[in-house]
């Protein structure tokens, strides 16, 4: 099997097999979740899920501001939605690169400063939803070991990385690829590691975040059904954290399956809590849809062809730090 092939196909294939395992637990309440479906609290959560992007372009326009790049807010939350949409169907994340294809296309940076505008957002994306996951854990019951450790190892791993900046920003290399490494470095810590930027990152972070749990809980209030916030606010921060590892396109399957077995721990039925986690997934995923279709507007169509070197990861070595 081509290679190019089985990167989409194996990463694709696990997803529809989580899914139709999931499928069979809810096939029989289908009907139930149309009586349950509530036109204005679905329009409430798409209104908060819209609202989460805005707010994460803001901070992605801060992000790239701490980089000397300057942008729009109509900009940022377009590059948003472009590389969210591809990784909707990329595996790997590999939709994020997209940012970097367009910042690079628009004349306003070179690779290395794309790339590390992602590692910016993606360090503050994962302590917070960590941190977030790590207080609400100590009010859940029967809590499975395997949640302490994902809520536990991203504050391992950035601690590492924290160090690794200070160690290693000021380090130079004649190596050609260690070199790349180190720029990276010197440029996140420079975007991020500031008081201002620690305080503005954090707090936008936040806000992203608890709009991402907020959406969960008015459909679990759709179903009628009754969870703690802590529960709804572990079970968000669980679902991203192992859809941050890239199995699935967009943790299809991985996120709903961890969604639904979190919120089950609050008593509500696993056939209801994974419909839930469904719709939640649905509303997001369809939203991001709905901002990669207006960002193509915004860009024009070369975005596609953005989409297609993404899925590929071509980038030129020469072309990597102009």
């Amino acid at each position: 099997m081509d290679t190019k092939v089985r990167t989409l196909l194996i990463p694709a294939i696990v997803a529809a097999g989580i899914i139709v395992y999931l499928i069979m637990f809810i096939w029989d309440r289908i009907p139930l979740a149309l009586e349950h479906f509530d036109p204005v609290l679905s329009i409430a959560a798409i209104i908060i899920c819209a609202g989460g992007w805005i707010v994460r372009g803001e901070r992605y326009r801060f992000i790239l501001d701490g980089l000397a790049i300057r942008t729009s807010s109509s900009f940022s939350i377009a590059s948003i939605f472009a590389s969210q949409t591809a990784n909707l169907i990329a595996p790997a994340r590999l939709g994020d690169l997209v940012r970097v294809y367009i910042l690079k296309h628009e004349g306003l940076s070179g690779y290395s400063q794309g790339f590390s505008s992602l590692v910016v957002e993606r360090i503050f994306d994962i302590f917070t939803i960590a941190l977030l996951g790590f207080i609400a854990i100590n009010f859940v019951f029967n809590v499975p070991s395997w949640a302490y450790t994902f809520v536990i190892v991203p504050f391992v791993g950035g601690g590492i990385f924290l160090l690794l900046m200070y160690a290693l920003g000021m380090v130079k290399s004649d190596n050609r690829y260690i070199e790349m490494l180190f720029v990276i470095v010197r440029q996140v810590k420079e975007a991020s590691l500031k008081p201002r930027a620690v305080a503005i990152l954090s707090l936008s972070s936040i806000l992203v975040w608890l709009g991402d749990i907020a959406v969960c809980g008015v459909v679990v209030a759709m179903f009628g059904e009754s969870g703690s916030p802590a529960v709804i606010i572990l079970a968000i921060a669980m679902g991203n954290l192992v859809k941050a590892v890239p199995i699935t396109p967009g943790g299809l399957g991985t996120y709903e399956l961890t969604l639904a077995s979190i919120l089950a721990l609050a008593g509500i039925p696993f056939a209801a809590a994974t419909l839930i986690a469904f719709i939640d997934h649905l509303i997001k995923n369809l939203v991001t849809l709905g901002g990669g279709i207006l960002s193509v507007y915004v860009f024009g169509g070369w975005v596609g062809s953005a989409i297609k070197k993404a899925l590929k990861a071509r980038i030129g070595e020469e072309d990597f730090g102009s």
